[in-house]
């Protein structure tokens, strides 16, 4: 007999109750209450605790975080796409054709332009540092442990989770603190959803080019998506394949604090630099890829509809026909999936273009504003990198998951889109 029908409740929780009843037991023997003061921690409390006013206010500190990452990186945008567009000029007079384009049209032109967003990358976690420091981020999870354990989702989830909004790789990993197998099964499955750092730069790209005056709005919309979806899956796979009833969480608040500058810039420093890192290893390695898929056969105009990479693309443009993307933009895709951010990369060589403002204008010529926020959710939902499915199949150990997460997360990509595709022609 389990214990939870002997007891009338869950044996976890009811530990815990009985331990909390014993210190308090003691405390009244051995403690002498004054008049209780209320301190700033607790009028904070009443607010970020609420089960009302809680998760708003969690959405509305996102939604800041997105427009302090728009506003404070700009300029720093600006400087760094100046600095590259002078490499690149100087790399064109290169007298030898060949190496001028892969300096010039491949290794500036597409891995220049990808560390013009470490600006904003490094801002947002610089930001989101601030919230996980100050000890904000423990009662988020608190407050989203209702909802998410009615919807199937472990409440310690809620950590690893969050660590999605900056990589997925260390994020799935952190699901070893989860105890039971479906649980940990469920929210290592989920994870993909959260949209990690590396599709921020494809998010700034599309936003600022379609939705300029709310181009903050727009970036902020995909994290809340992937919330929505990672929760909706957890519910139909907690519904389906993976029935059961999630365990019990159980956290203890930490006391706020004011952040250090030294901790914050610490924890900003150690997650940006991975960014960095990854640009100088196979984001380098991707750029020349692409570049040279974009003018094989010699002799065809680089990221032409005859290059190999045109070839690719239009290959395979018929199946996202319905969602209104290019071939362009689905060899970009493609190739997406070493990284995300190989995204914006591969549009610079594909299109032969150097800058954002100039990716952003072939952009505005060949899809519509539906179909551009449509490809910001795509991007967002499907197969995160190849990295992610490295460690999904080693945490779960079985190719058959692994397999399932991938073609789960194309179907509801491809899905999604079609869908703001479908109603967005509804009514604009």
């Amino acid at each position: 007999m389990k214990a939870k029908e002997v007891i009338g409740e869950d044996a976890e929780i009811a530990l815990a109750d009985a331990r909390y009843d014993a210190i308090g037991k003691i405390l009244e023997t051995a403690l002498v209450r004054g008049e209780r003061k209320w301190e700033a921690s607790d009028l904070l409390d009443k607010v970020f605790l609420n089960k009302y006013v809680g998760i708003p206010a969690f959405l509305a500190l996102l939604w800041a975080v997105f427009q302090f990452t728009f506003e404070a990186s700009a300029p720093f945008m600006a400087l760094i796409e100046m600095l590259f567009a002078g490499l690149s000029n100087a790399a064109a007079q290169i007298p030898n054709d060949v190496i001028a384009s892969l300096l010039a049209d491949g290794i500036i032109g597409g891995l220049g332009f990808i560390l013009t967003f470490t600006a904003p990358i490094f801002f947002m976690f610089l930001a989101l540092s601030l919230l996980e420091d100050s000890g904000y981020l423990a009662r988020a999870a608190f407050v989203f442990d209702r909802i998410m354990n009615k919807l199937g989702l472990h409440g310690r989830s809620f950590i690893p989770l969050l660590l999605g909004f900056g990589c997925n790789v260390p994020a799935i990993m952190a699901t070893r603190s989860i105890e039971g197998t479906k649980d940990r099964m469920i929210t290592i499955l989920t994870i993909p959803f959260m949209s990690c750092a590396a599709r921020l730069p494809v998010y700034i790209l599309i936003a600022a080019a379609f939705f300029a005056s709310n181009a903050a709005t727009a970036v902020w919309s995909m994290y809340v998506i992937g919330i929505v979806v990672a929760i909706l899956f957890a519910l139909l796979l907690r519904r389906t394949i993976l029935k059961g009833e999630p365990a019990p969480f159980i956290v203890e608040l930490p006391t706020y604090k004011m952040p250090t500058l030294s901790g914050t810039l610490l924890h900003t420093w150690e997650r940006g630099a991975a960014f960095v890192r990854k640009a100088g290893t196979y984001l380098l390695a991707g750029a020349v890829l692409l570049w040279l898929l974009s003018v094989l056969p010699w002799g065809v105009a680089a990221g032409s509809a005859d290059s190999l990479i045109g070839q690719i693309g239009q290959a395979i443009q018929p199946v996202f026909a319905p969602l209104g993307f290019s071939w362009q933009i689905v060899s970009s895709l493609i190739f997406a999936f070493l990284a995300k951010e190989i995204v914006v990369e591969s549009l610079g060589v594909i299109y032969g273009v150097g800058g954002e403002a100039d990716i952003q204008a072939a952009l505005l010529a060949s899809i519509s504003p539906v179909s551009a926020f449509a490809l910001m959710v795509f991007t967002l939902l499907y197969v995160p990198c190849l990295a992610t499915v490295g460690v999904i199949k080693k945490e779960t150990g079985s190719w058959r998951w692994t397999l399932f997460a991938i073609v789960s997360e194309v179907l509801v990509a491809y899905l999604a889109a079609l869908a703001i595709v479908m109603v967005g022609g509804i009514f604009i």
